[in-house]
């Protein structure tokens, strides 16, 4: 009998411990507390897993490369030069071969966050994230001139994206989740929380809103309290000293802001070119970053701080002073091999590589004002972080992510207006005159038109098919108007469409036409075909609803019919403007709502609990 209930008793357990989880789900639907207390519990996972990726990097770069254990590959100290020619075109070649494995097991294209807010709804896949973090691994490993940003930010996002659709969360908590996780990861790589929360805001979702202040900003101080905690990282760089900052230095740093909007459309063209000449080649896929990492090995024999994410190549350049041209060189150089790397199919990003030429971009036009001012030497580092900020924000797309990464590594106010000058100028000329950050550029190169993660997703999903009504009245081209006239009397259906034989859509008949008094003499004679008008007037259930309200717009209806397809021109039902008008209207508060986390924004009866006021 013992053994009998053991089991018993267990599958009870297993029971109520699925009803705790479905009543887990349910509630967390509902609850922002809960909410918020379970991002900051994933932003402490997530810096945990950052931390133990950045550690396991650091081995591989030691491993490959024969660096000491205390420096980064990009300082360029140590560095094996048998194993600088080899270790990139292997990682390069093994990348490749990952990569033709995946597609054959025909893996999804990867889903960046950005692209997940702005047209899925935050819905993301961890398979593919855990896979982009891997290659990321490789490349970032085999010495690829990229940082580990992209992968760190994907498997936060990934992660937090999962564990909401789990929980079963609305779409725009979902959004907040995506953007909660991207923040996390970058709040760990940096040990930056405020950066890596406005990095969530700018970039990932969007916007800022007092609804996803509280997860997306616990997840940030979350992940980066315990990175600090498991290694104790600094700050991506120390400078040492006093600043002090002239008021006519910034017309200066308003001048270094022009120059570093070339430097970002510069790395960001670069990447397009390399791809495209690649491309050109008809070089095999896989074999692509194989010679990427050729290339890179070359350039690395000159200047082996090309290597790496540039991370520690920042904190050498602010010990130590190199002459105009040397910086120059390596400035022209480390865009080159950014975009050889990128180009040719390592995967990472130009976060990090963009902090380091926007350094080195600083540096030279320091030196440059000095050889003119002698007095501007003082500012030399001032001149590094301010060019750092300008340059990552214009790549990037993020400006006051740079402004807070530079403000919490310095906790310098003097400094950080200067970096507020220089990188809203060179923010403003590339979205004026280039109109895109590194990553909406890469969206727009791909045939998407993303200028941000701001949710436009739910138009694709807001199809016509989803709006008809499907009681649409269909009447044959041979039916007599006499009949037809009998059939639909006045003050029924308002429009008739009229089908071949073949059932096929031929044309519309207003029943207005039809009951008009001057067709009296024509109705023994006169059929359904003779009436039918606008054979080329129609939608299709797979259009979306602005494409809807356009052609609505341009042809001057009120209502359309539906088709299956072009060729097979089977009615299946109708759409009226002002319906699609209505709904269109109503999704648009709807998603607003939802962003400001205020259910009844745009009510305009009393809020629930409350008492109409007394006469």
């Amino acid at each position: 009998m013992a053994l009998i209930a053991e089991p018993s008793r267990a599958i009870n357990w297993l029971r109520r411990a699925r009803l705790l989880l479905m009543a887990m789900q349910r509630g967390l639907r509902d609850a922002e507390l809960g909410q918020i207390l379970l991002c900051a519990v994933m932003g402490c996972f997530t810096g945990a897993v950052v931390d133990l990726l950045r550690e396991g990097v650091t081995w591989l770069h030691v491993f490959d490369f024969g660096i000491p254990a205390d420096h980064y590959l990009s300082e360029g100290v140590g560095v094996s030069q048998i194993r600088l020619l080899f270790v990139p075109l292997l990682g390069g070649l093994i990348l490749g071969l990952a990569a033709r494995a995946a597609r054959a097991k025909r893996l999804n294209e990867i889903v960046d966050p950005i692209e997940a807010n702005a047209l899925h709804g935050g819905r993301m896949s961890l398979r593919e994230s855990l896979w982009l973090t891997f290659t990321t691994v490789i490349s970032n490993g085999a010495g690829a001139s990229l940082g580990m940003e992209a992968g760190y930010s994907q498997l936060g996002a990934g992660l937090y994206s999962w564990l909401g659709r789990w929980f079963r969360l609305r779409r725009a908590d979902l959004r907040v989740f995506v953007t909660a996780g991207a923040a996390a990861a970058i709040a760990a790589a940096f040990n930056a929380p405020l950066a890596g929360a406005f990095y969530g805001y700018e970039l990932i979702l969007g916007s800022y809103t007092t609804k996803a202040l509280a997860p997306v900003m616990v997840a940030s101080v979350s992940a980066a309290l315990t990175q600090r905690a498991m290694s104790n990282m600094k700050a991506l760089f120390e400078v040492t000293g006093g600043f002090s900052v002239p008021s006519g230095s910034y017309l200066l740093f308003a001048l270094l802001g022009v120059g570093a909007a070339g430097v970002a459309v510069a790395a960001m063209q670069a990447v397009t070119w390399t791809e495209r000449s690649l491309r050109a080649s008809r070089l095999p896929d896989w074999l692509r970053p194989a010679i990427g990492g050729a290339l890179l090995s070359a350039l690395a024999l000159y200047a082996p701080q090309v290597l790496g994410s540039g991370h520690g190549a920042v904190q050498f350049h602010f010990d130590t002073r190199w002459s105009f041209w040397a910086l120059a060189l390596l400035l022209a150089l480390k865009l080159v091999a950014s975009a050889i790397s990128v180009g040719s199919g390592f995967r990472g990003g130009l976060f990090s590589s963009a902090l380091f030429l926007g350094t080195l971009f600083g540096a030279v036009f320091a030196q440059a004002a000095a050889f003119v001012s002698p007095g501007m030497e003082a500012q030399y580092n001032v001149f590094m972080l301010a060019g750092m900020g300008a340059v990552a924000a214009a790549v990037i797309g993020a400006p006051l992510t740079m402004v807070f990464l530079v403000l919490e590594a310095t906790g310098d106010f003097q400094v950080t207006v200067a970096v507020v000058i220089a990188v809203t100028v060179a923010s403003t000329i590339v979205r004026i005159l280039f109109g895109y950050s590194f990553a909406t550029w890469r969206f727009h190169l791909r045939g998407l038109s993303i200028r941000g993660a701001h949710d436009v997703g739910w138009i694709s999903d807001m199809t016509v098919g989803r709006l008809m009504r499907s009681d649409a009245k269909t009447v044959p081209e041979n039916l007599g108007l006499r009949a037809l006239r009998a059939a639909y009397p006045v003050g029924g259906a308002k429009r008739l469409y009229v089908v071949d034989g073949a059932g096929h859509y031929i044309g519309t008949i207003d029943t207005s036409d039809l009951h008009d008094v001057e067709i009296e003499d024509a109705l023994d004679w006169a059929v359904a075909g003779d009436l039918a008008e606008a054979p080329d007037q129609f939608l299709l259930p797979s259009e979306n609803i602005r494409s809807a309200l356009a052609r609505f717009d341009s042809l001057q209806v009120e209502t359309l019919p539906v088709l299956l397809s072009r060729s097979q021109k089977t009615v299946a039902g109708y759409v009226t403007e002002a319906y699609a008008l209505k709904r269109y209207s109503a999704e648009l508060e709807r998603m607003r709502s939802a962003e400001l986390g205020q259910r009844d924004l745009f009510s305009i009866g009393p809020l629930p609990n409350s008492k109409a006021p007394s006469p």
